[in-house]
Parts: C-alpha cells; sequence; structure tokens
C-alpha cells in the first residue's frame, strides 16, 4: 500500500507560508481588504483566497472561517492550496493538532492507476503537536481508504489476507487463516457458502490476529468485519448501478485492520483479536440460493431468502468465533445495508448496541475527533421479522418491520458476545460527491471515533 509523504506534516515552519483564518465579517488589513473585496471573499466556511506578493510571488492564504472556527474544515486545503510548505496562523496546540490531522486527511489521493505528477502542500504544525500520533492515525485511514479503493480484481481475499499477515508481522502479532473446504471442518459453514461460488484462487476465508492474548491482566478487545470482496448480489443478482461501486463491500474489514493495526502501533494496554471473514459472492453452479437452509457455526440455522443479505451471513459465524474468546468488548464494521443510507444518508453511520455507556462513550468519542455515529435502536418489536418458518432464522426479514438496517442489527446481535458489551456500525466507506479534501471514493467512518473511545477506556488501566 502506498504510504504518506514523509513531510507531509512537520514542526519545522521555517519559510511556511501562513494561512490565516478569517471569520466573517472580521475586519482586515486595508491592502488585504481590497483584495479580499475584489475577489469577494467574505469569510464564509471553507473560502480559500491566495494573496499575491512579490513578483509574482505567493506571501500566503486567507481561510474562512464562517461565524465559528472548526479546525476539521481544513480539510479541504489540502487539495487546494498551491505546492509548498504553509501554517496555521493560530497560535493554539490543541487547534493546530485537529488542523494537521484534518490537512493530512485531506491529503489521500488514491493514484495507484495513474501517471504520478505534481506536488503537494503540507503543513507546519504547532511545536506542541505529536505530529507522530497524528501521523498513524491518518495512515490507518489511508489504508483502510486505499484497500476500499482498490478493484476487486486486485483485492480480492489473498490480498486482505497478504495486509492482514503483514500488519500482525509489524506488531509481533499471531495470525491465522482458514480457506476454503477447510472452512467446513473448521465449522464456518456460513463463510463457505457464501463463499464458495468464487474461483479457486479466490476461495473464502477466515482471517484472525491475535495480539498481547498472554495478557490475562489486559482486557479483551475484538475487532470483527465484513470482507467481501466484490458483491455481485449472488443469484438474486444486483442491478447494474446496485453492483457498480460493490469493490468496497470489503470496506468492513479495511476498517477493522486499520484499527487494529492503530491500536497495536499505540500499545493500548488491551488483549487484541481481529477477526475477518473474506469472500466473494460470486455466481457459479455451485452458489448458494434462495430457499437454501444455511448451518452456522453457532448451531442456528439461516433461511435463505435473498442471497445478496449475505454480508449477515459470514458475519453470523465469525461473531461466534468472537464470543468464544469471551470478550471484554467487541466492534463490528460492516458495510452491512442500503437501508441505513436512506435512514442517514451517506455520511452518519449508524451505531448499534445495547450497552449505554458504550453507546454514549462512542458517539462523545466521535464528537471529539469529527468523526460522527448516530445511535439507533436495536427495537425488539422487530425480532418477529428475522423469524423463518423452516430454520431458526431468515436472512432478508419480513416487509411489514421496513427498517432495514435495524432488523439486520437485530439479526447480528443473535450472535454477537454476550460476555461483554458488543457495538455494530453499519458503515457506508464511501464518499459519492468529490469535494475538496474528501474525493469521491473510500472513506474511513467512526475508525477514528472507535480509537478515540478504546483509547480513552483502556490508556489508564
Amino acid at each position: 500500500m502506498s504510504a504518506l509523504h514523509p513531510d507531509l506534516l512537520t514542526s519545522d515552519a521555517t519559510d511556511a507560508l501562513p494561512v490565516h483564518v478569517v471569520l466573517k465579517g472580521q475586519s482586515l488589513p486595508d491592502a488585504v481588504a481590497a483584495w479580499a473585496q475584489a475577489n469577494d471573499f467574505t469569510g464564509k466556511t471553507g473560502q480559500l483566497l491566495v494573496l499575491p506578493g512579490t513578483e509574482g510571488a505567493v506571501a500566503g492564504a486567507l481561510f474562512g472561517g464562517g461565524d465559528v472556527f472548526d479546525p476539521m474544515t481544513v480539510r479541504a486545503l489540502a487539495a487546494r492550496l498551491p505546492e509548498g510548505l504553509w501554517r496555521l496562523d493560530d497560535g493554539q496546540d490543541e487547534t493546530s493538532a485537529k488542523a494537521a490531522l484534518a490537512f493530512a486527511l485531506g491529503a489521500y489521493r488514491f493514484d495507484r492507476y495513474k501517471a504520478r505528477s505534481g506536488g503537494s502542500p503540507r503543513m507546519a504544525t504547532g511545536s506542541g503537536v505529536d505530529v507522530a500520533a497524528i501521523l498513524r492515525i491518518v495512515s490507518a485511514c489511508a489504508l483502510a481508504r486505499e484497500m476500499i479503493d482498490t478493484p476487486a480484481a486486485d483485492m480480492g481475499p489473498l490480498q486482505i489476507e497478504t495486509i492482514a499477515r503483514e500488519i500482525a508481522h509489524e506488531s509481533g502479532a499471531t495470525v491465522s487463516v482458514i480457506v476454503g473446504d477447510d472452512l467446513l471442518e473448521q465449522n464456518y459453514p456460513a463463510v463457505h457458502a457464501v463463499g464458495r461460488a468464487a474461483a479457486p484462487h479466490r476461495a473464502p476465508r477466515v482471517i484472525e490476529i491475535g495480539w498481547r492474548l498472554d495478557r490475562a491482566d489486559f482486557p479483551l478487545v475484538v475487532l470483527v468485519g465484513k470482507g467481501v470482496v466484490f458483491d455481485s448480489g449472488g443469484l438474486n443478482i444486483k442491478a447494474p448501478a446496485g453492483m457498480r461501486n460493490m469493490k468496497k463491500d470489503m470496506g468492513g474489514s479495511a476498517h477493522v485492520l486499520a484499527l487494529g493495526r492503530l491500536a497495536m502501533q499505540a500499545k493500548l494496554p488491551v488483549r487484541l483479536v481481529v477477526l475477518v471473514a473474506a469472500v466473494e459472492n460470486a455466481i457459479s453452479g455451485d452458489a448458494f440460493r434462495p430457499g437454501d437452509v444455511l448451518n452456522t457455526r453457532k448451531g442456528l440455522t439461516v433461511e435463505v431468502g435473498n442471497t445478496d443479505a449475505e454480508g449477515r451471513l459470514i458475519l453470523a459465524d465469525v461473531l461466534t468465533r468472537a464470543s468464544e474468546h469471551s470478550p471484554d468488548l467487541t466492534l463490528d464494521f460492516a458495510t452491512l445495508t442500503g437501508a441505513a443510507r436512506v435512514a442517514l444518508g451517506p455520511d452518519l453511520p449508524p451505531l448499534y448496541t445495547d450497552d449505554d455507556a458504550l453507546a454514549s462513550d462512542l458517539l462523545a468519542a466521535g464528537q471529539a475527533v469529527g468523526d460522527p455515529l448516530w445511535r439507533m435502536p436495536l427495537w425488539p418489536g422487530y425480532r418477529a421479522a428475522i423469524e423463518a418458518e423452516i430454520a431458526d432464522l431468515r436472512n432478508d426479514s419480513a416487509a411489514w418491520a421496513q427498517g432495514g438496517s435495524i432488523t439486520a442489527a437485530l439479526f447480528l446481535q443473535r450472535f454477537a458476545p454476550t460476555t461483554g458489551a458488543w457495538a455494530h456500525m453499519d458503515i457506508f466507506a464511501w464518499n459519492p460527491r468529490a469535494q475538496p479534501g474528501r474525493p469521491e471514493g473510500g472513506e474511513a467512518q467512526a475508525l477514528r471515533a472507535c480509537f478515540e473511545m478504546l483509547s480513552r477506556r483502556f490508556s489508564t488501566h
């Protein structure tokens, strides 16, 4: 995977050009005010105006802060500033740290398949900013985004396994992988059923990373990710518009691998298990069918009503595996339902948990780092919608319930660990429109919020 520019952020502000944050209605020096007026610069949030210097040089820039400056809006600057070294005209280390993080997040570019040319702007931070810590977070987000952006032909189950092995090796963690028909021998029948139609070199697999598992004095955190490298919909084949971006359906696996790496790099005082089910929901003569009844690792049977509701099937097996570790905390990430987007749109991932303290901690962490979540209910009145006539459960909830994201979460809850708190994030993992600092394509959602929550919960353990 590509690396960040080593000098993207630096504490050396020598020769850095200033970016002056201007609030709406703020007065400016006469010479600058005339230039701002001539270019209709009013300090509106996100406005950028480059200031001319002598002999055609750039002297600095004005950046609109709106009514109240939010440092996260600096994310747009990395895509809009001219090449060179810049500094935010603000002496506060807290603001500088948040702005540096935002700037670095905005610097992400997926250029694997393009001829590379030109340079990028860089930012000097305040002297009290922990640049290394910021770059670890940004690198984790970039890893998740690049995995999501990579076409399925180059990001299959084997490639996800390879990345998992690299992450484990970096931190001295263990890794085990169960592939193909061995999934049946090792009792992952639902993962096998969903992935068995793929070509042999793209065989389904369950990947498990273990870190510090010998430290019984540390709490055990399990991260579970959905890794459907491409979702055709199976025999319930998707329409072309729905299938176009299904390379991103492994976004859950990208998030937990990135979050796991970040937690290990930060040396959080936890034991850590990362579980990924990596499959391709392909179409062949061996594809699972509507009407089939699948076994699961937990022993519950599931009637398949729709082969395009495959993510919850593979998560059922790996969530059951998570429960076998008796974790203190389990977080799962999945690009699970279109219904989540209908409810909350592409920018706001639903959070599901029956633990009020965990919900409060996650929401507070997300607000603190500008990585929002919105709690949705595990409404018990809809549980009947996932009950089947000829099996224990059905993977397509009954139409009367309508709340597809809620019923999917209720399905997962049947398999989630009960020894500790559990939360499910139904992420979109995608920017559907290009904006400065937010190119169309893969996006990390709830990753920074979860890391902040883990850091707050366990940093003083």
